[in-house]
């Protein structure tokens, strides 16, 4: 088992550009210390549907409470609120590569709370002798002798597909072909039963594939995460 950086086509060096931007590393930055709740309300707030600061305060109450005198407790929200509404006011189809870069920068940033940030990668391949190479990559790698890690980042419940279902599955079967430890995951910034919901939906192979959502991102950097659901 070996990994490969991705094929350097057009796509790739558009959202390379995109993962470059100082807003995702400054999301990826905050969401990394972020509560539940907000990053609940920053996955709201990158839909799109309103641009109105003071309407997601009202709607997010307990992120956004009375600051007791003489100090601000709500800093960290307001800049996350403040970056998250920067991406809303992208294009549609901006703004939909800004989310996905910000899950990926948000999982290698949890993953080196437990690794060492020079085994995380980006965008990578991996190969295995006598079987032809997926044109996908993964999304985050960590690639360290005896025990890698890959992980198919995904913005909401709705990505979650067959297609990368499978190369998921094929990936650890393969790495147990060759007598090597290699788990593998979904990232899913969205709710842990909205996932669920759309895996009963797929016929694809779910056993042994990892899952991380809202609720548990932390675990990314507390260990691998649990097997199955």
């Amino acid at each position: 088992m070996r990994f490969q950086d991705a094929a350097r086509d057009a796509r790739a060096i558009v959202y390379a550009g995109i993962q470059a931007d100082p807003l995702v590393a400054r999301l990826g930055e905050l969401l990394v210390n972020a509560s539940t709740g907000e990053r609940i309300m920053a996955r709201a707030v990158m839909n799109g549907e309103t641009t109105d600061p003071g309407e997601w305060r009202r709607m997010f109450p307990t992120v956004f409470p009375e600051a007791p005198s003489g100090g601000d407790s709500t800093t960290r929200s307001e800049a996350i609120l403040a970056a998250s509404l920067a991406v809303a006011g992208r294009g549609e189809q901006v703004r939909s590569q800004f989310r996905g870069a910000i899950v990926e920068e948000l999982t290698a940033r949890l993953l080196a709370r437990r690794v060492d940030p020079a085994l995380i990668r980006r965008e990578r391949r991996i190969l295995f002798d006598g079987v032809r190479a997926e044109i996908h990559p993964y999304d985050v790698t960590v690639e360290r002798d005896g025990s890698g890690e890959a992980y198919d980042c995904k913005w909401g419940a709705r990505g979650i597909g067959a297609d990368v279902l499978n190369q998921l599955d094929d990936a650890r079967d393969h790495a147990a072909s060759e007598d090597e430890a290699l788990s593998v995951a979904l990232v899913v910034f969205d709710g842990h039963r909205s996932c669920l919901v759309r895996l009963e939906r797929q016929t694809a192979p779910t056993t042994g594939i990892g899952l991380v959502t809202l609720e548990t991102l932390d675990e990314l950097g507390g260990g691998p995460p649990p097997i199955d659901r």
